[in-house]
């Protein structure tokens, strides 16, 4: 996501590019094709919500800034009530055609082994970067605890699942067309089906780890088993919450817990599992989630799996320009700077993209004011986290300057309102120094 936006804004800058990516030549753990963004552990960009949510405002500043990839989700958009959700394989599809087509851009299919001497680089090699090029990094940075574990959600074929038990809704009806209200599937338990459930979930054989192996866990995607873990209520309050939804069947009657499914093509025939990221082994998740009522007899297109997950202490290596300090001629962006999902990841792409045009150009650019999406991700990353703590960061309004109390605004809504309200007057205001 990252190198293919961060292209895309050179490109469209008048500079010539050239992407290096080792698929399909190399392989990995999760992709299963060549393209240049293919998605991975979900389909979804999150809220869509760009005036009280921080991923919708950092949306809003990615079409503000002519993005490729808020351009390709968009034209490949599937209903999810008030998130963006896309179809994975046509987006990436359209993603790399509109790269391969681009005049000033042309594309290597080789890997690239170790750190370039010379030239003017971007690595954007995102969770799953390749052996060799990560022992590079990690001999040039000195640093060996480089990365978490990350996991990925099962998929499940929609015509194997039980609809007489299951049935179709957003939580709160959210959306404003049919097709929207009904972009989910549910799958509720009672109490006894939801305690047999988590007994099986902490029985079941897990992935383990090579011994040495240190990496802890994205909070952000936790797997549902070590959710469970931590204590038999937590998914019940987390990923399978009951609430906001009305059983179709059984109107009167509120679930104890409830599994929800998320439409992941257009055809409407894969739904992968929300927040169901997993490290069970195979031949146990297949049992344990067939446990779930109105998938007993479920047809799983893809099973949940783990993969390292390769990030950089941004805060010590990378200056304010997302240039690698021992190193100037080369910028990371994406995942492997330490934010974390598809659209911070692109986002990062996109500045360090524009960075790199203008630098390109003999010109000096700023990156984004702190008070916007972009330049809150930036400044956490390149200075404002703590780097001896530091992991891996979503964006959230956390990240931003506080807004001044004389504003007025004491609801958190409100409050959301005016971080949104600013950023977008100050990202209009650094778009505008560019022309």
């Amino acid at each position: 996501m990252a190198g293919c936006e961060a292209a895309w804004q050179v490109a469209q800058a008048g500079g010539r590019v050239v992407i290096h990516e080792m698929r399909p030549k190399v392989g990995t753990f999760a992709h299963r094709t060549g393209d240049l963004a293919e998605m991975v552990c979900s389909n979804s960009f999150r809220s869509d919500d760009d005036e009280r949510n921080a991923v919708g405002l950092l949306h809003w500043e990615m079409r503000a800034a002519g993005g490729l990839i808020m351009e390709m989700a968009e034209r490949h958009r599937l209903p999810a009530g008030g998130a963006l959700a896309v179809d994975r394989d046509p987006f990436a599809r359209s993603v790399t055609e509109r790269l391969r087509t681009h005049p000033l851009v042309s594309v290597s299919e080789e890997e690239v082994a170790g750190l370039p001497e010379s030239g003017r680089w971007i690595i954007a090699t995102g969770p799953l970067t390749s052996g060799n090029l990560a022992r590079a990094i990690r001999a040039e940075t000195g640093l060996e605890a480089l990365a978490f574990f990350d996991a990925i959600a099962p998929i499940v074929y929609a015509d194997s699942v039980d609809m007489s038990v299951a049935w179709m809704q957003s939580r709160y009806d959210k959306g404003d067309t049919i097709a929207e209200k009904t972009a989910y599937l549910n799958c509720p338990m009672d109490k006894a089906q939801y305690e047999a459930f988590i007994d099986a979930l902490l029985a079941a054989e897990k992935t383990e780890f090579r011994e040495g192996e240190t990496a802890g866990f994205f909070e952000g995607c936790l797997p549902i088993e070590v959710m469970a873990e931590r204590g038999r209520e937590t998914l019940r309050f987390g990923p399978m919450k009951p609430v906001g939804l009305t059983n179709a069947h059984k109107p009167d009657v509120k679930a104890h817990a409830v599994v929800q499914l998320r439409r992941d093509n257009a055809l409407g025939t894969l739904y992968n599992i929300v927040g169901f990221q997993t490290k069970m082994k195979y031949g146990p998740q297949v049992s344990v989630l067939k446990l779930i009522p109105g998938l007993e007899n479920a047809s799983f297109a893809r099973l949940g799996g783990i993969h390292r997950n390769t990030f950089l202490n941004s805060p010590t290596l990378l200056d304010a320009q997302m240039r690698l300090k021992s190193r100037p001629h080369i910028r990371f962006a994406g995942q492997i700077t330490g934010v974390e999902g598809y659209v911070e990841s692109a986002a990062m792409g996109l500045v360090a993209g524009r960075l790199a045009a203008a630098e390109m150009r003999g010109r000096s650019l700023r990156a984004p004011p702190p008070d916007t999406a972009m330049g809150a991700l930036i400044t956490h990353i390149t200075g404002g986290a703590e780097a001896r703590t530091f992991q891996p960061m979503n964006v959230n309004f956390g990240l931003f300057p506080p807004i001044d109390a004389k504003a007025g605004r004491k609801g958190r809504k409100d409050r959301y309102k005016a971080y949104t309200d600013r950023a977008k007057a100050s990202f209009s205001e650094w778009l505008a120094g560019q022309s």
